[in-house]
């Protein structure tokens, strides 16, 4: 019998764009964590970075894809070696998951300290234009954006008040809620972090409605447009 012979290193570079396109196509993931990559480059060259933040904007996204891309590449090996239910390779699933997020978390770090400057110091010009507004106004634009969702939901006739149906009342109240934490952080050290904390929690709560199959992701963005809108409004007119 012949053996076989090696792949050419055109073959062998046919067969690494192969498993990069089946990642992208098979896991949900990894076309996040891409889509991520092209978003954080194109930002990075609007806001002009410097050579070592690209680098180190480089090395986060790539550690990113490869872990995600090992984490498949064990998720498929422990598939095919295991027919039934196995604890160890239950293990081996959760430290490849655990892999990508610690990966995922220093890049997210990376990002922070690489844009947060710029970032920052341009809304901060733009918030100081939309602030000088009292606090109790997030009540008053929290309040507001619940009556506009349940509004919204008797034109639509989807949905309950308080449960599914285009927008999403949960979503809206968190968008909401960010947009006037943003508003009123005037002169705060900090601004720039506390407001992209709460935008990340907003975030959360959309996805839960999502993930628990409550709400479309239509009607999360709906509702998480319509409430940053409502509130931004609000604080607006009250100028």
């Amino acid at each position: 019998m012949r053996a076989r012979r090696p792949p050419s290193i055109l073959e062998s570079f046919n067969y690494a764009f192969e498993g990069i396109i089946h990642v992208l196509r098979t896991q949900r993931n990894m076309r996040i964590h891409f889509a991520v990559a092209v978003l954080v480059l194109i930002a990075a060259l609007v806001s002009g970075v410097d050579k070592l933040e690209l680098i180190a904007l480089l090395l986060a996204i790539a550690f990113v894809l490869i872990t995600e891309m090992l984490n498949t590449a064990v998720e498929a090996a422990i598939d095919v070696a295991t027919t039934s239910f196995d604890p160890m390779a239950k293990l081996a699933k959760d430290i490849a998951a655990g892999a990508v997020l610690i990966a995922t978390a220093v890049a997210v770090a990376v990002g922070y300290l690489v844009f947060s400057g710029t970032v920052a110091d341009r809304s901060s010009r733009l918030l100081d234009r939309l602030t000088t507004v009292p606090a109790e106004l997030t009540l008053v634009a929290l309040v507001l954006t619940t009556i506009v969702v349940i509004a919204t939901k008797a034109l639509t006739g989807s949905g309950t008040p308080l449960r599914g149906g285009l927008p999403s009342g949960h979503a809206a109240v968190a968008f909401a809620g960010w947009m006037a934490v943003t508003l009123i952080l005037d002169d705060v050290d900090h601004r720039f972090l506390i407001s992209s904390v709460t935008f990340i929690m907003a975030l959360l709560v959309a996805q839960t409605r999502v993930e628990s199959g409550v709400h479309s992701s239509t009607e999360v963005l709906y509702g998480g447009v319509l409430g940053a809108l409502v509130a931004l409004a609000v604080f607006q007119v009250a100028q």
